[in-house]
């Protein structure tokens, strides 16, 4: 009898797309590595090396035998503490520390927010362009994300009319990310405060990011949803992590506050899938907690000089429009007014931001991720968060391919 062929791979599996922010930064280190001179604009992550005090604290930690072995999956309970203590003073959210559940970094927070939100067919409004894990975190859990445009002219902001066109009775959650990643927004705060009225008045939960809380410019601040609106706070989750504010990406320390059943709901998923954070990785994010914030306003002043210099350069290139970015470290061009003229030393006419980007790459080696990845279309990222020689030659070789 013969057997029916099987998918190898599973539906759900395969619907989900590779982060094009990490494929980008890949190829970019795979040409240099192969001798080519890139200058990558694609990773989100800070170019400056985790501060001292927090290193010293992990290698302190790696000799003490409490961190080598299992420990509650929640988190430790001091750093709990610390993350509740930090969510007070810096926005103003007063948490208990049992509503704090640490993760391993940042995606996983966002991920366990859905799984726990969210039930099959159930919608979340997703504000584009957006961080490429957002979406697909929304389809691990079987949900459906509904993308709501933005455009350079708003700022890259999303409006409660927008919302409200995008509402059906099946949806459940909306994504608010102030800062943004990819465009640097900053929602002021009467704007902040009408969407998050909005989503309190129609029954709505809201999954809040605030992973780039500190990196904010020029006067711009990102209030906290739960502080403008108090009684948002029992249908709202918030993730946040140490790894852009600390420079510690790659130490994996995220963390997802909640009501109490949401906590311990996503709590419980941790505990069959990945158990506690590493102890020696939650120990260095204890220490940054705890630490001063020089370093922190050292970093943010380099971003700003950066984040001034790719507004003025991108700004200069005939045809693009580069609205200013008040937050992250990120500045999200549109390409719409070049797409289809003849561009570079061959005269590539490319019809996409897709197309642009490979151009680009072929022909100048600068590397930047289209806007396709993030919903959208026509619109470029590019990460300030390299060296200024970098930022500048980069620069130099966008201009001569646009001129």
């Amino acid at each position: 009898m013969a057997v029916p062929d099987k998918a190898r791979v599973s539906a759900r599996a395969a619907a989900v797309a590779e982060s094009a922010t990490l494929a980008v930064d890949a190829k970019a280190k795979a040409l240099r590595a192969a001798g080519e001179d890139v200058v990558g604009f694609g990773a989100g992550e800070p170019d400056f090396p985790t501060p001292e005090h927090i290193v010293e604290a992990a290698a302190s930690a790696c000799r003490d035998p409490r961190n080598h072995h299992y420990t509650p999956t929640a988190g430790l309970a001091e750093l709990r503490e610390a993350i509740a203590a930090k969510t007070a003073r810096d926005s103003g959210f007063e948490v208990a520390p049992s509503q704090v559940l640490v993760t391993n970094g940042g995606k996983q927070a966002v991920e366990e927010a859905f799984a726990v939100l969210v039930d099959p067919g159930d919608e979340v409004l997703v504000p584009a362009p957006y961080w490429t894990t957002y979406p697909e975190a929304v389809r691990l859990a079987g949900g459906v994300p509904v993308e709501v445009p933005t455009t350079p002219e708003s700022g890259y902001k999303v409006s409660v009319p927008e919302l409200e066109a995008a509402l059906t009775a099946r949806t459940k959650v909306l994504l608010f990310v102030s800062p943004s990643n990819p465009t640097g927004a900053v929602y002021s705060e009467w704007e902040a405060r009408a969407l998050a009225t909005w989503a309190d008045e129609r029954g709505l939960w809201v999954l809040t990011d605030e992973i780039y809380e500190h990196l904010v410019y020029g006067g711009a601040k990102a209030p906290s949803l739960p502080v403008l609106l108090p009684g948002l706070a029992d249908r709202c989750v918030v993730v946040n992590g140490v790894a852009k504010t600390y420079a510690m990406t790659g130490w994996r320390v995220g963390w997802l506050i909640g009501p109490a059943d949401v906590v311990k709901a996503a709590t419980n998923i941790q505990s069959h899938s990945t158990s506690n954070v590493c102890n020696v990785a939650q120990r260095a994010a204890l220490a940054a907690l705890l630490g001063p914030l020089d370093c922190v306003e050292e970093m943010r002043a380099v971003y700003d000089r950066r984040r001034r210099a790719i507004v003025a350069a991108l700004s200069r290139l005939p045809g693009v429009v580069c609205p200013e970015p008040e937050g992250a470290f990120y500045a999200f061009p549109s390409f719409a007014g070049v797409l289809g003229e003849a561009l570079g030393p061959a005269g590539k006419r490319p019809r996409s931001s897709l197309e642009l980007a490979e151009a680009v790459l072929e022909d100048v080696k600068v590397a930047f991720v289209p806007g396709e990845a993030f919903g959208a279309a026509g619109c470029g990222r590019f990460s300030y968060a390299l060296s200024d020689d970098d930022l500048a030659e980069g620069m130099e070789r966008l201009g001569k391919f646009f001129t």
